[in-house]
């Protein structure tokens, strides 16, 4: 499969207890990289990354990659590994909110990823604003709403469905904000147990990190690393690049690593969950490794802390409204959900 002849025991990769019970690995893949792999490469990496010790796999149905990684997944378990050992993510495009679209969805992507139940799904965005494969920055659904929280409910019921139809055992949320939270929080019978969020040392994100921490929401991070192979629709001049921050990039050097090692550590030593992307096995590799090795020091932690840029990478353009002004009013900066 790989070259590589290394495995890590997928027994002292650290797990977070969520507050349903279930324990999701510290460390997961990511599969977002259709704007520059096949998915067919993807799916290799995701053999490959269970292959050294990957127990936790982060998939997306928009991504178009679902049927292939399915094939791998199958694979894998044909040499071995037990379902129950992997936690297999999967998330609710935008275009699928509507109540009637929500468990036949989820029954196709179990189709195409080839499994009876999936251990986590989530709703992608919390507008129902679609965007087509490998639109630019300045593309927009003519359609597209603000948060109405009533229709989010509504979504979110299905998804409260799915669990109690044993589909699906956790649910979540992704891209969410502290105010559409608290909206979720005080509506669901079954509340979120994560929330996937945009998390790398130069957007931490501290206080809505400390809010997920305080309600029992587990916090998996994606861009653990600054996301260098994100879509260029996604790039801006005035972003940041982790790896290259001299605090980092010291730290990397103490330990002689990979500043995107570095990144990860921080992640999972933060009490996050990052979920690095990579179809390059020594990258995979290290990425998982790093979480069972000699942990960064509290000053080494003080000082990542201390290197927040507030730099948002994934802003979501694509997703805005009509009357949106800018980016900013699908994060709710102000703690008012923009309208």
């Amino acid at each position: 499969m790989n070259d590589i002849s290394e495995r890590i025991d997928s027994n002292l990769v650290p797990k977070r207890k969520l507050y349903t019970g279930a324990e999701i690995p510290a460390v997961g893949l990511g599969t977002f990289g259709s704007d520059r792999f096949t998915a067919d490469q993807i799916a290799e990496a995701v053999l490959g990354a269970i292959e050294i010790g990957y127990r936790h796999i982060d998939c997306v149905a928009v991504y178009g990659n679902e049927k292939e990684i399915g094939v791998s997944l199958q694979k894998a378990m044909q040499k071995g590994i037990k379902r129950e050992e992997l936690w297999i993510t999967s998330k609710l495009w935008n275009n699928k909110h509507a109540e009637e679209d929500v468990i036949p969805t989820c029954k196709q992507t179990l189709r195409d990823l080839q499994l009876d139940y999936l251990d986590l799904y989530l709703i992608h965005w919390p507008f129902p604003n679609h965007h087509g494969v490998g639109v630019d920055v300045n593309s927009r659904d003519p359609h597209a709403i603000p948060y109405i929280h009533e229709n989010y409910m509504k979504t979110w019921r299905q998804m409260e469905k799915l669990v109690e139809m044993g589909l699906v055992r956790n649910i979540g949320t992704s891209n969410m904000t502290v105010p559409k939270l608290k909206l979720l929080l005080r509506d669901a019978k079954i509340k979120p147990v994560v929330n996937e969020m945009e998390l790398h040392p130069h957007f931490q994100q501290p206080e809505f990190f400390q809010f997920c921490k305080d309600n029992d929401i587990a916090a998996i991070g994606f861009c653990p690393i600054g996301s260098p192979t994100r879509p260029d629709r996604d790039k801006t001049p005035d972003d940041t690049v982790d790896i290259e921050d001299p605090v980092i990039v010291k730290i990397a050097q103490r330990y002689n690593v990979h500043p995107a090692v570095i990144c990860v550590k921080w992640a999972v030593q933060r009490g996050q969950i990052p979920i690095p992307f990579s179809v390059h096995p020594n990258e995979y590799l290290s990425n998982l490794k790093c979480a069972t090795t000699e942990p960064l020091t509290d000053e080494e932690m003080k000082e990542i802390a201390s290197a927040d840029k507030n730099n948002r990478l994934i802003k979501g353009q694509v997703f805005l409204w009509e009357t949106a002004r800018d980016w900013r009013d699908l994060w709710d900066l102000d703690g008012q959900i923009a309208s």
